[in-house]
């Protein structure tokens, strides 16, 4: 179904979705590119694909659904072979007694839905689906990746072995890709090699493969990653892109020996239309105005905390899609550079050329910036030309290790950073950590068994949290959690959300770091000034059914 511009423009801007500039410039890019404009919206962000297919079901009086919460039922798709339902933009979902439930990006299509009819010897109830949608729903067409793997072994015997041994590092990036993976762990043991993906930073087997493969999918990814592939005693690290059906992907490659070879780690990174939105992140109102107000700042430094992989840069290049503007000249001092970021000045760490983090900033106050963002504070020397920046006139954004936020403000002064500096100059600091989100599909609520109610006695300060959110009475609690299904692997959970806790700075807390407080004293004022910590934003969200409370003690346990 093509729904031209006037009639996007006037569900979209008139009602003020989009801003009518934002509107023409996609309007823009979408002809050039030759990507329809409804799409090209949804890449760009600008509104979410199941917003735009709402409107657009609305507006044309469809019924309208989300496909990524429903469960497809296998048996009831491969009636309908995949190239059919590709070419007419249709998949069967569901069914029962009196009529089918179809999913079409066209819903015009009668042809489509007679043929469906005919088919199945039901009534068909078409449904709109977003196209972004309905390709994502398609993946269900694909054979297990076992199955995919056995078939190219196959192949690999009667064909010509190399161009399996290609055959198969793609399979695993493709397939890595469409499970939503972080990483790809790829392991050798003693008679086999083990492959496994990390999804909502959980790892899961996925797939062993006999140990006569280790050299030839070795050698093939440190060709990709342009790596030597003589080397088999040292750690190595490399990158390169990899094109899907569906998107580019960059994918940073790092190889460690081990006792039984090589062991290989694949982070799978989108290479296009990466970006993201503060408001996506999870944050509450309250810590996002936080956020909000401090960016405006015309100097000062923003720090954003926590373990490796609690998604730091992506809240980092958050803020900067607020603050890339044409007005200012933005750089960046990174390692790795993550996402390419249009109109902003990247530099990319090289220990070789001794372009080091204190040396790349040293550089970059010299370019006349307004803002920069240095990847991660690490060392004394970085630390020291990251607050100078920031006290002579820059916007300084940065990650640094801590465990809490309020830990990020002896950690400075622990690298000889003066009190005063720090109090003068940081802004805000934001400490988070990424929780899994119970699966929309399966989530039901729960009565707390006798062994969770301990659990949740033990932990005092969330047992106070609660409390003082009037959920004290522990017998009349219910919590939320997921059964599995097959939408989430029968995990029970889906995707991930950030849990925050965000120190904005004030006269009070600038005082204490100038006596040199403790922690606990600077901890007890900003709760006081309305900070709220990890934990009870996590319990916060637990009680919302978002997340389980065992994720939340998981990773924010005080």
């Amino acid at each position: 179904m093509n729904i031209d511009k006037n009639k996007l423009e006037e569900l979209l801007v008139s009602p003020g979705h989009i801003l009518k500039e934002d509107f023409d410039i996609a309007a823009k890019e979408a002809a050039s590119k030759k990507i329809a404009l409804s799409e090209w919206l949804t890449e760009k962000n600008l509104i979410k694909d199941e917003q735009l297919g709402q409107l657009i079901a609305n507006a044309f009086n469809y019924a309208f659904i989300n496909l990524r919460n429903e469960k497809i039922d296998e048996n009831i798709l491969n009636v309908i072979p995949e190239p059919v339902a590709r070419a007419r933009r249709a998949i069967v979902f569901a069914a029962d007694q009196e009529s089918i439930k179809v999913g079409m990006s066209d819903p015009e299509d009668l042809e489509m839905k007679h043929l469906l009819e005919k088919r199945f010897g039901k009534q068909a109830k078409v449904y709109y689906v977003t196209p972004g949608d309905l390709k994502e729903a398609l993946s269900a067409y694909r054979i297990s990746l076992e199955e995919e793997f056995s078939g190219l072994l196959k192949k690999g015997e009667e064909q010509d072995g190399s161009r399996v041994n290609v055959a198969i590092v793609d399979l695993l990036l493709e397939n890595g890709f469409l499970s939503k993976a972080s990483d790809i762990h790829i392991e050798p043991y003693r008679d086999k090699l083990v492959v496994r993906f990390r999804i909502d930073g959980i790892l899961h087997d996925v797939l062993e493969m006999p140990k006569v493969l280790s050299e030839p999918v070795l050698s093939r990814i440190k060709i990709m990653a342009k790596m030597r592939i003589d080397e088999h005693r040292s750690a190595q690290d490399g990158k390169f892109r990899f094109k899907t059906r569906e998107k580019t992907i960059d994918v940073r490659v790092s190889i460690v020996p081990v006792t039984q070879g090589e062991n290989i780690v694949m982070r799978l990174l989108v290479a296009e239309n990466r970006d993201i939105d503060l408001n996506d992140l999870g944050l509450s109102a309250n810590d996002l105005r936080k956020i909000e107000r401090a960016v405006k700042n015309p100097h000062g430094m923003l720090l954003v905390t926590g373990p490796t992989g609690c998604g730091k840069t992506t809240t980092v290049y958050a803020m900067l899609k607020i603050l890339n503007t044409k007005e200012v000249n933005i750089s960046t001092i990174e390692d790795p550079v993550e996402y390419d970021i249009a109109g902003v000045s990247q530099i990319q760490v090289n220990p070789k050329t001794n372009l080091t983090f204190a040396e790349g900033l040293r550089a970059i106050v010299r370019q006349d910036p307004d803002i920069i963002m240095v990847g991660e504070v690490r060392d004394s020397e970085t630390a020291e030309i990251a607050v100078n920046s920031a006290m002579t006139g820059h916007l300084v954004l940065s990650t640094l290790h801590a465990n809490d936020a309020i830990s990020a403000l002896p950690r400075l002064i622990d690298m000889g950073i003066e009190p005063f500096l720090v109090a003068a100059t940081v802004k805000v600091i934001i400490a988070q950590r990424l929780v899994r989100k119970i699966c929309a599909k399966c989530r039901v609520s729960y009565e707390l068994s006798a062994e969770e109610k301990d659990t949740i006695r033990s932990e005092s300060a969330l047992l106070e949290i609660l409390k003082n959110s009037g959920n004290g009475d522990l017998d009349k609690l219910r919590l939320y959690r997921g059964k599995g299904c097959k939408v989430c692997g029968e995990t029970g959970y889906s995707g991930r959300i950030g849990v925050y806790e965000v120190l904005e700075t004030n006269e009070g807390i600038r005082k204490l770091i100038l006596a040199k407080e403790s922690n606990d004293a600077i901890k007890k004022e900003a709760i006081a000034s309305g900070m709220s910590t990890m934990l009870s934003d996590g319990a916060g969200k637990a009680l919302n059914g978002i997340t389980t409370m065992t994720e939340v003690l998981r990773v924010a346990k005080e």
